[in-house]
């Protein structure tokens, strides 16, 4: 006895919605391929230029002087990116002179009332003899005066002017990009030298060039010229 075969059955409403569907799909000419593929790459993220296996910050657009796309932290998602360029150029700004300051001193600049030691020993000396008032002071008025309130407009004003900008440019040369650009660059620079600086100075407690045996350990031939000078 041969078994009786299942009666066949209309396919419904969605069924053939389903294969309408996929047959209009089927015929499509390239150009609906070309929308779709343009579609998917719109939708990529983009990358670092500074680290390229990590997505590129959203607030870091390149259009900030110094901007290389590096932050994988993402703190620029956390922190106001006109308030952190306010910090970071007056810490730069700072620096760049405490580098100039710190050597100066030590290969013998004083000034008068300045206690005569090094620039590793200058704080609590200057403490001691009540000296650090003096600087206290005028940096304590700068910052009340001028540093606080740039940060207020900072945060509260839209159209308040960059990070790091006071109006005070006599020279009028922080007026174009490409000085901009150096300044946050030697300023960044000077950051991590001051603090390689205080390290090797506390180190060696030696004077500069702040290394255990002077000029000796920057350029090594000089050892050996040194050992044939002592056996002459």
């Amino acid at each position: 006895v041969k078994p009786k075969l299942p009666e066949a059955q209309e396919p419904n409403n969605q069924e053939m919605l389903a294969l309408s569907s996929t047959a209009a799909l089927s015929f499509a000419g390239p150009g609906l391929a070309g929308v779709s593929s343009r579609a998917g790459g719109a939708a990529m993220v983009a990358k670092s230029k500074a680290i390229p296996f990590l997505d590129a910050p959203p607030a870091l657009d390149g259009t900030m002087a110094g901007d290389k796309g590096f932050d994988p932290l993402l703190l620029s998602n956390v922190v106001p990116i006109q308030w952190a360029r306010e910090a970071e150029l007056k810490h730069a700004r700072i620096c760049m002179l405490a580098v100039v300051g710190w050597v100066t001193v030590d290969l013998g600049f004083t000034v008068p009332y300045a206690p005569q030691v090094s620039s590793l020993a200058a704080h609590d000396a200057a403490v001691d003899k009540g000296v650090f008032l003096g600087l206290l002071i005028p940096i304590a008025l700068v910052e009340v005066l001028a540093g606080i309130p740039k940060c207020f407009q900072i945060m509260n004003e839209p159209d308040a002017s960059p990070g790091g900008d006071y109006k005070f440019d006599p020279l009028g040369i922080g007026a174009s990009a490409e000085m901009q650009e150096k300044e946050i660059s030697n300023g960044r620079l000077a950051m991590l030298a001051f603090s390689g600086i205080v390290t090797q100075a506390a180190l060696t407690q030696g004077p500069f060039p702040y290394t255990y045996n002077g000029v000796e350990d920057l350029v090594p031939p000089m050892q050996s010229v040194q050992g044939a000078l002592s056996i002459l």
